[in-house]
C-alpha cells in the first residue's frame, strides 16, 4: 500500500535535521530516524549529530577556554593585577560545555515537535528501497515507509586497529568532549585538523600535550612553498600554511614528535598508558607514558548497519562513502544522501545544512537550485587560527597552470600582540589570483587571531567574483588584522618576489 511518510531522514545531524524541518515547512509528512551507537569507551549523546555533540560546538567552547588562558597572561601587560599562578579546572569547563550541548539536544527535539516531524530514536536499516526497519532500546521493532528517503548519518572517528592496544586503551574526539575529569598528560597521534585543535586547547588550559606526526600536518589544506628575493637575499616568505600553524603551537607549548608513528599501547600497573613508537629519522624505538591517548586518524562513514547493498545504493569501495550526483541523488531513485557521508563533499556543517535545505526545496518546493560547493570558507581552530576560502596555491596551479597564477602574500603583526610582546612570527596571509585580465581572486588564506571571523567576511566577496584590484580599493577597518588583507603588496612571479609589503 501507501507509504506512511513523504520523507524519511535517516540521521539526526545538522544536515538531516535541516532537510527534515525544511520539508515540513511545505506541509509534508516527515520523520527523522536517529540513533547514537556508543563509542568503544561507552560515550553516548543526544540528538544533533557530530557538530552539536562531539564537534564544532564543544570544540569552539574549549578553544575559547584556552584563549581566555592566553588573555590572562596578556592582561598583566595591560595593567591587570592577576594572582599567579592561575589554574584551570577541567570539571567546571566540562560541566558548562556539556550542559549547553544538552540544551541544544533538547532544543532540536522541541523544534521537530513544533514542526510536526516524527522522531524515532532507533537504529534502522533498509529492508527495501522504501522501507527502513529498526529496534527500539526496549527491543520493539519499528517499520517506517516513505516515498523519499535521505541518508544523513555522517561519520565516526576511526581507530588504528593495526596498532596493538589502540582500541582497548585509546579514546577519540567522541569521548574527549564528554570527559568529566581532566585527560591529564595527553598524546594525540596522527595530524588531522581535529588533533591539532584538541592539542591546542589542551595545551592552552595547561595540560602536558604531545602531537605525534608521521608526515605533513593538515593534509588537504594549502601546502605550497616558495622563495622570495629581497635586497639580494633569499629567504622563505611562505612556509607551508600548515607548518606555520604547528610552528606556533610549538612556541605555544605543544610538543611534537615528528616523523614518528606508534606501534603499540600498553596499560601499566599505575593505570598510565605506555606508548611505543618508531622514530623514522633515527630508526629507533622510543617509549613514554601518558594519562590519555586520543586517536585522530580520520573519520569513516557511518553506513555499516544501513544495509545499503540490499537496496542497491552504490558506495566508493575505498572510502565507503555514498556516491551522489549534483542533486544529491544516489544510484537508487528517491534515495538521497547529504553531508559527510557523501563522496567528494566537504565535511562541514554549513554545507550539510545548506544541501539539506536545498534538497527539500527541490523535492517539495518546485525549486531547481543545486548546492554550490565552490568557495566554501572554513577555519581550523588552533591557538593561532587558520581560515581559508577557495583554492590552495597548489590546487590553483594544477587547475590553471603556474604561469597563470599570481600570489600576493605577507606577514603582519596584530596590534593586540604589541603591548603583550607576543610573537607574531606565524601571522601570515596569502591571496591566490589569476594573473590574466582582472586578476580574479581564487583563494584567500589567513593565519591569525579570529581567522574565522576574518575569512567569513571576505568569503562573500570571493563568492561574488572579487578581484585583486577591487580588494586593493577596499578601505580597511583600522586597526584590525582583517585590514591587512586589503594591503597585500608582496607579489610572487616565477617563484621570486621583488616588492615589499605596505605599511
Amino acid at each position: 500500500g501507501k507509504n506512511e511518510y513523504d520523507l524519511l531522514v535517516v540521521g539526526g545531524g545538522s544536515g538531516g535535521l535541516a532537510c527534515a524541518k525544511e520539508a515540513a515547512q511545505f506541509g509534508r509528512k516527515v520523520a527523522v530516524l536517529d540513533y547514537v551507537e556508543p563509542s568503544p569507551r561507552g560515550t553516548t549523546w543526544g540528538l544533533g549529530g557530530t557538530c552539536v555533540n562531539v564537534g564544532c560546538i564543544p570544540k569552539k567552547l574549549m578553544h575559547q577556554a584556552a584563549l581566555l588562558g592566553s588573555a590572562l597572561k596578556d592582561a598583566q601587560h595591560y595593567g591587570w593585577n592577576i594572582s599567579q599562578p592561575v589554574h584551570h579546572t577541567w570539571s567546571v569547563m566540562a560541566q558548562g560545555v556539556q550542559n549547553y550541548v544538552k540544551s541544544l539536544n533538547w532544543g532540536h527535539r522541541v523544534q521537530l515537535q513544533d514542526k510536526k516531524v516524527k522522531y524515532f530514536n532507533i537504529r534502522g536499516s533498509f529492508s527495501d528501497p522504501h522501507t527502513v526497519r529498526g529496534l527500539t532500546k526496549a527491543g520493539k521493532e519499528t517499520v517506517v515507509t516513505a516515498d523519499n528517503i535521505v541518508i544523513a548519518t555522517g561519520g565516526r572517528p576511526k581507530y588504528p586497529t593495526h596498532i596493538a592496544g589502540a582500541l582497548e586503551y585509546g579514546i577519540t574526539s567522541d569521548d574527549l568532549f564528554w570527559l568529566k575529569e581532566s585527560p591529564g598528560k595527553t598524546l594525540t597521534p596522527f595530524v588531522f585538523n581535529v588533533s591539532l585543535e584538541c592539542a591546542g586547547f589542551l595545551t592552552g588550559i595547561g595540560l602536558d600535550t604531545t602531537v605525534m606526526m608521521r608526515s605533513i600536518p593538515l593534509r588537504g589544506f594549502d601546502q605550497a612553498c616558495h622563495i622570495s628575493k629581497i635586497k639580494q637575499m633569499y629567504f622563505t616568505t611562505q612556509q607551508q600554511m600548515a607548518s606555520l600553524v604547528t610552528e606556533h603551537m610549538e612556541s605555544y607549548g605543544t610538543k611534537f614528535l615528528k616523523r614518528c608513528f606508534p606501534t603499540k599501547v600498553e596499560k601499566l600497573k599505575n593505570n598510565k598508558l605506555q606508548v611505543t613508537w618508531k622514530n623514522a629519522d633515527l630508526d629507533t624505538e622510543e617509549t613514554d607514558s601518558f594519562d590519555t591517548v586520543m586517536w585522530a586518524v580520520g573519520r569513516a562513514p557511518d553506513t555499516k548497519t544501513l544495509n545499503l547493498e540490499t537496496v542497491g545504493v552504490k558506495t566508493n569501495s575505498e572510502t565507503g562513502k555514498i556516491i551522489v550526483d549534483a542533486s544529491e541523488a544516489t544510484s537508487v531513485p528517491h534515495i538521497y544522501a547529504i553531508g559527510d557521508i557523501t563522496e567528494g563533499r566537504p565535511e562541514l556543517t554549513p554545507t550539510a545544512i545548506a544541501a539539506g535545505k536545498l534538497l527539500a526545496q527541490r523535492l517539495f518546493g518546485r525549486s531547481s537550485e543545486l548546492m554550490d560547493y565552490d568557495n566554501v570558507p572554513t577555519t581550523v581552530f588552533t591557538p593561532l587560527e587558520y581560515g581559508c576560502v577557495g583554492l590552495s596555491e597548489e590546487a590553483a596551479v594544477q587547475r590553471h597552470g603556474s604561469d597563470n597564477i599570481e600570489v600576493y602574500h605577507a606577514y603582519y603583526k596584530p596590534l593586540e600582540f604589541t603591548v603583550a610582546e607576543r610573537d607574531a612570527t606565524q601571522c601570515y596571509m596569502k591571496m591566490v589570483c589569476l594573473r590574466e585580465r582582472e586578476q580574479r581572486i581564487l583563494g584567500l588564506h589567513f593565519i591569525g587571531p579570529n581567522a574565522g571571523e576574518v575569512i567569513q567576511g571576505f568569503a562573500l566577496g570571493i563568492k561574488c567574483g572579487a578581484t585583486y584590484p577591487q580588494m586593493m580599493k577596499t578601505v580597511g577597518i583600522h586597526p584590525t588584522c582583517a585590514e591587512e588583507v586589503t594591503k597585500l603588496h608582496i607579489t610572487k612571479r616565477s617563484g621570486l618576489d621583488a616588492t615589499v609589503t605596505g605599511c
